[in-house]
């Protein structure tokens, strides 16, 4: 492969010169667009990308001498910031989409290749809550009450993603085969392709809510923003995880480990601790694969341990 020619200046201002005279960003961008994904994830790739040059450039490394030693570099230092396995995961899988387009375009060797994330913990580190607190957070009121009520009651009765919730519109609500149900365009997905089933109790809180807004009309979000400076726009992800944590401090629940993504978690968890087999569980959820879906079993088994200690059978016979 031919030599790579590069003068040391910043990153951040994307002058570095390739072999072929392009920029470094000029490269960024070309290797994007090249990906076969969904646009968000293209941003997903730039932005992560980016960071590792950022990182680079902050290091005094030339782009042309680095190998694999700093990308584990890199790993580490994500890590010892306190990065969850999960985010430093995605941050190399950009950076390995990254070198592996580089090299087929003969710009830098592959120096990323078969570099693993990080192990994760086969348990999600989001808790989900007991059914008592879940009950609390179905009760909540504050502020936007009619809004907020029913966002709070779609979650934990659907297990839908702040996402999901965000790119709702109002003509999402339909029906199949005489079932209501709500139309989903879910994570990674290029349109609305998926559903959850509205039952009575999940669609009646979006019902109120809809009958309080004026000339509700097909193409408008579910769920509008009432804030001064983009009311009736669409909420941002933001504040659907605003809206949620905000509600778990109200019933106590106020640690890192409660989030909005906690009741999808308790979604899930709820299911199975009702009888729903593992298949069922991965239905709601939307799950491509029942292995994803199977990681919540961690969960049950934890909570039948804490209930049936083995440690009281030698209290027992100790005493």
């Amino acid at each position: 492969m031919a030599s790579t020619s590069l003068r040391k200046t910043s990153s951040t201002s994307q002058e570095v010169a390739t072999s072929k005279g392009w920029s470094l960003e000029q490269d960024l961008l070309r290797f994007v667009a090249s990906q076969d994904v969904t646009p968000s994830s293209r941003k997903t790739y730039l932005r992560s990308v980016r960071q590792f040059f950022r990182w680079v450039d902050g290091k005094g490394y030339p782009l042309a001498s680095l190998t694999r030693a700093e990308v584990l570099q890199y790993r580490e230092e994500l890590l010892a910031k306190g990065m969850s396995s999960l985010s430093v995961g995605g941050y190399l899988t950009s950076v390995r989409r990254f070198y592996a387009w580089a090299e087929g375009e003969k710009i830098y060797p592959n120096i990323a290749r078969d570099i693993k994330g990080p192990k994760r913990k086969q348990q999600f580190r989001k808790q989900a809550l007991t059914a008592a607190k879940a009950k609390e957070v179905l009760s909540y009121q504050d502020g936007q009450a009619l809004r907020d009520h029913a966002i709070l009651n779609l979650l934990l009765r659907t297990g839908l993603r702040t996402i999901e919730v965000v790119r709702a519109n109002v003509e999402d609500v339909t029906s199949k085969s005489g079932t209501r149900v709500l139309l989903v365009h879910g994570k990674g997905r290029s349109e609305k392709d998926q559903f959850v089933i509205l039952t009575d109790t999940a669609y009646r809180p979006i019902a109120d809510y809809l009958a309080s807004r004026s000339k509700v009309k097909a193409g408008e979000p579910l769920f509008t923003s009432a804030s001064n400076n983009s009311k009736g726009g669409r909420l941002t992800t933001r504040t659907v995880s605003g809206i949620a944590k905000k509600s778990l401090r109200s019933v106590g629940l106020d640690s890192r480990e409660y989030t909005a993504h906690s009741l999808r978690h308790t979604t899930a968890v709820t299911i199975m601790r009702n009888g729903g087999s593992i298949e069922e569980t991965q239905h709601v959820l939307r799950h491509s694969s029942p292995a994803t879906t199977q990681i919540y079993t961690a969960t049950i088994k934890e909570e039948l341990r804490l209930r049936n200690s083995t440690e009281s059978l030698l209290d027992r016979a100790y005493a």
